[in-house]
This record gives structure tokens, sequence and C-alpha cells, in this order.
């Protein structure tokens, strides 16, 4: 991933939380037959060796989970908040015309390869994590005990899970860090002053920068 220095990450548990905040990540992998990518919620061990563990699956008629059971190098993409950014945002603009669009967004890239498994209770003991971390939320959470038997049984028969010890990972916060800091002010005010949500996030991130 191009990241200049400006914009670089490297701070493990800055890393991490954006890989919690991120819901659905990009699994992208290079095998027999070309590029392949699936959307995938995974879930991360932050203390599972020196960068952390990712977890997931797949359901057994996506081929892909055949590239990782073949050793396929794994990049993962945890994409963040997002937002355009345009010229006229910038006072400088106003002075000397000298601006052109960007973007500003946050992401995490992970790298490594991955064991996969089909073992029951191993799936098991996944599906039941991840429901629980995305259920946390709800008023009435759903459980692994709320499917009769048989039905959970039979989905679990249906995926793939695997396991995949990061051995390379890599942030990238591009938030106006490049630019003076009327520039950066007008670029933080003109987003906080949008409706669109994705825009607000983005100028909180940059408040955070102070």
């Amino acid at each position: 991933m191009y990241s200049p220095t400006a914009f670089h990450i490297d701070d493990l548990d800055q890393l991490h939380a954006q890989i919690a905040r991120s819901s659905l990540a990009i699994l992208v992998t290079q095998g027999e037959h070309g590029l392949h990518a699936s959307h995938l919620p995974l879930l991360l061990d932050p203390d599972a060796g020196p960068h952390g563990r990712l977890l997931g699956h797949f359901a057994q008629a996506n081929p892909q989970w055949r590239d990782l059971a073949a050793g396929a190098e794994v990049l993962v993409i945890f994409p963040g908040a997002s937002a355009y950014v345009s010229p006229g945002y910038y006072p400088s603009k106003a002075r000397d015309h000298k601006a052109v669009p960007t973007w500003n967004y946050q992401t995490v890239h992970a790298w490594g390869r991955a064991e996969v498994f089909d073992e029951p209770a191993r799936l098991r003991e996944l599906v039941g994590r991840l429901s629980a971390h995305h259920e946390s939320s709800q008023a009435q959470p759903w459980s692994l005990a709320d499917a009769p038997a048989d039905y959970l049984d039979a989905m679990l028969r249906a995926i793939v899970g695997f396991e995949l010890p990061i051995e390379r990972i890599a942030g990238k916060c591009k938030l106006s860090q490049n630019q003076p800091a009327d520039n950066r002010a007008g670029v933080r005010d003109a987003l906080a002053a949008s409706s669109a949500p994705n825009e607000q996030e983005v100028a909180r991130l940059m408040n955070s920068l102070g």
C-alpha cells in the first residue's frame, strides 16, 4: 500500500482499533484461477502472535477457501471512514487557485497465510463468537441456542472456517495532514457541516488529530 510518511500508521493498538471498527472486511487472494475477493465479517484476536489473528468463514460453495487451503498469501482490507474533498474547501484556492480534488480516508491492510478447518466444534465456536460480537447491540440478541439443532448442524456443514495469523500489517490515515492549518480547518468545517454521516465521521477524525 502506498503510504507517505504523513499518513502512515504503525501503532498496533491504533491498527487493531481500525480493524474493530470495520464491520465487513475484503479478503483478497491470487490463486490457480486468478484473483478472488470476498466480503466477510472477521474477528480479531489481538493477543495471538506478534500482530494478532483473524478468524472467519466462507460458504462451502465459495471456491476462494481453496486458495487459502493451498497456502496462498491473503490480503485483508479493512476500509474506514472516507469523504471527498473539494478544492473549494481550501481557503488557499481563493488566493492562488492551486488546488485539486482529493479524498480523505482511513484503511488497514493485513497479510498472512491461513489454516482452513471444517470441524463442527470449531465452526460452532467461531459462529457463536461472531454472532455474539455482532448481536451485542441488539435489543434482543440472537444466539445459536435460538436455532433448531438439526438446522444449525446443516448450516455449519455448509461453511468452512479459517484462522489467519497476521504476518504483516499497515495502516493509512489520510486526513489533510499535508495541508496548511487553514486548509485543514476548511476541510474539517465543510465536512462537519454536511448531512452525510461518512463526511461527519471524517470531520470527527480530523478533530481528533488536533
